[in-house]
């Protein structure tokens, strides 16, 4: 049987599960996402109001009348819309546009009606149903246009593209049509169960995939930081446009604003907010506050049906350059493979751990053609695993660090005293504000625990890392109730107690019990 998945036609056996085409098409998909199912092309058409006729001097938008009296009308607009794809401008007058023939099952009257300025007909030309025209009407008019006998012949109106309906001649033609698809186009699909087995002419998406906008280079590294592991969570969702808060209040620069047209991708630069991804399910006037990072290419349909909390998976059609806790070998292949010079500063073996790059962001990597890595040996590499129970002071390690949008974060030594069993990192008091006491150790602390200092302490944000149990004082030097615990080194760490001040300690996040 025939199916469409991601847009692609395939033959699959009958009986086969969501599942089993994934799996036999390779499909994008990344386990816990959602994927949205469509029953047909015909069930997302039912739905559509909105066509866009293509001609040679420019658009021309129709909305459908959806009211009862005109649905038969309607319904043989949407079964031969098509048909009028490449026909030339039959007549051009001061009161109507008339494109055609074609042939429909439709029968003409012989009344006259009055007819208003944008209206649209379906007129059954010499009375035949073998010569109907399309006619736009360009000013009120009286006329016999031996329409059949529902609503006038009035299945639509013209609702945009009224400077290109002016100009048209019969020297023009139609180069298309196409129903423009929003959010209402959708609402009868679902986020469908891999289990649910597929019916002929069933549509299943994904997946969505996204062009990056090359004009905001900093914003869209932001954006590749929201994605983790090949999806993004949705935080919020509204009629007009999907929310991931993931990355809020990390402040990004203002580049390049584009209008936020449906599928556009934009990062709020500034304001409550800041830091926020949005994708559009609807088009939104246009605003300084928000920087367009990118517009969605394929599976807006999966954006139409999600909701707060699901899981979408993503693919960009152009690679983010992460370099960070890669090897240097590793970085050696993936830029080869996209036309980039590899530079290296410093450590050039192959097993080297990347902890800086140069430029950053992948577009500017793209556009010098050459990027410079500097790296550590892997036994350098401080492995942490964060706690569940301090959400807070988790965020402000990341934050701090740069975990919360790089794979590789650094901390640089505070103060180090030989003897004393502890090294003390630097904070930061105005991002530290707020950080309530959590985690507080009970009994002891243990060696290798990652401490930071509370608000119940004016040193309010150092970081500490103690070298020795503890029953009295945290990792940075403060008592159990000024202390939260956010972590486990995982690595061999006791060179870092011989640090002096000044110096950065490269971390990277671990998901390995121990």
């Amino acid at each position: 049987m025939l199916i469409k998945i991601n847009g692609e036609e395939i033959d699959v056996a009958e009986g086969s599960t969501i599942q089993d085409v994934i799996a036999e098409t390779n499909a994008p998909y990344t386990p816990g996402s959602i994927v949205c199912l469509i029953k047909g092309k015909k069930e997302l058409e039912k739905n559509i109001n909105k066509f866009k006729i293509k001609t040679n001097q420019g658009s021309i938008i129709l909305q459908l009348d959806e009211s009862e009296e005109a649905k038969p009308i309607v319904d043989v607009w949407k079964s031969q819309y098509e048909d009028f794809v490449d026909l030339d401008i039959r007549w051009s007058t001061s009161t109507e546009v008339a494109i055609g023939p074609i042939v429909t099952d439709l029968e003409p009257t012989h009344d006259e009606f009055k007819y208003y300025e944008g209206d649209v007909v379906l007129s059954l030309s010499s009375f035949s149903n073998e010569s109907t025209h399309l006619i736009m009407i360009k000013e009120n008019t009286t006329n016999v246009y031996s329409v059949p006998p529902y609503n006038k012949g009035i299945f639509a109106r013209v609702i945009g593209g009224k400077k290109t309906l002016e100009n048209l001649t019969d020297n023009d033609k139609v180069t298309g049509i196409e129903p423009i698809i929003e959010r209402s186009s959708t609402t009868d699909s679902a986020a469908a169960d891999l289990s649910t087995v597929l019916e002929e002419g069933n549509e299943l998406y994904t997946y969505i995939s996204f062009d990056i906008d090359e004009d905001s280079p900093i914003c869209v590294e932001h954006l590749f930081s929201i994605i983790k592991d090949g999806r993004i969570k949705v935080s919020f969702d509204s009629e007009s446009f999907l929310g991931f808060y993931e990355l809020e209040g990390l402040e990004k620069p203002k580049e390049h604003t584009t209008q936020r047209l449906r599928g556009t991708m934009t990062i709020r630069n500034t304001g409550n907010g800041v830091g926020k991804l949005y994708i559009y399910r609807e088009n939104r006037v246009l605003t300084p506050n928000h920087t367009t990072v990118g517009k969605i290419v394929n599976g807006m349909e999966i954006i139409d049906i999600a909701r707060e909390n699901d899981f979408i998976t993503v693919k960009s059609e152009q690679q983010r350059l992460m370099l960070l806790n890669k090897t240097q070998a590793e970085a050696t292949k993936l830029l080869s493979e996209a036309g980039i010079e590899h530079l290296i500063d410093g450590l050039v073996d192959d097993d080297a751990i990347i902890v800086e790059q140069n430029p950053k962001h992948t577009i500017d990597i793209l556009r010098e053609g050459q990027v410079i890595t500097k790296a550590i040996d892997k036994e350098d590499l401080c492995k942490i695993k964060f706690v569940d129970n301090a959400p807070r002071s988790v965020r402000y390690f990341k934050y701090l660090s740069g975990l919360l949008e790089n794979p590789v974060g650094s901390i640089k030594v505070h103060f180090a005293v030989p003897g004393m069993h502890i090294v003390i990192f630097e904070g930061d008091k105005k991002l530290a504000k707020g950080l309530v006491p959590e985690n507080n150790p009970v009994d002891k602390v243990i060696r290798g625990q990652i401490g930071i200092t509370n608000m119940a302490s004016k040193s309010v944000g150092l970081i500490g890392i103690r070298f020795e149990d503890n029953s009295e004082f945290g990792p940075t030097a403060e008592t159990f109730d000024a202390t939260n615990i956010v972590g486990d080194i995982l690595s061999d760490y006791d060179h870092i107690e011989n640090l002096k001040e000044g110096v950065v300690v490269y971390v990277t996040e671990s998901n390995n019990e121990s």
